[in-house]
């Protein structure tokens, strides 16, 4: 399963900004985002999550919880 996880740079070191489990070997894909296009990114990318997450027929798993 593919995740997109947000981390930053510090002393020249990627840090995860949340916590997970990576098993050791984990392959990652980084992708850079300028600090002045970071927000553009992360505000494009929110109809389309919206629009998948967001629907009625999702409803039933959330009363299965």
């Amino acid at each position: 399963m593919l995740r997109t996880l947000w981390a930053t740079v510090h002393q020249g070191k990627i840090e995860l900004l949340e916590s997970t489990e990576l098993p050791e070997g984990t392959k990652l894909l980084v992708t850079l985002l300028p600090n002045d296009e970071a927000d553009f990114w992360a505000q494009a990318s929110q109809p389309s999550l919206d629009a998948v997450w967001d629907n009625a027929e999702d409803d039933v798993y959330a009363e299965l919880l």
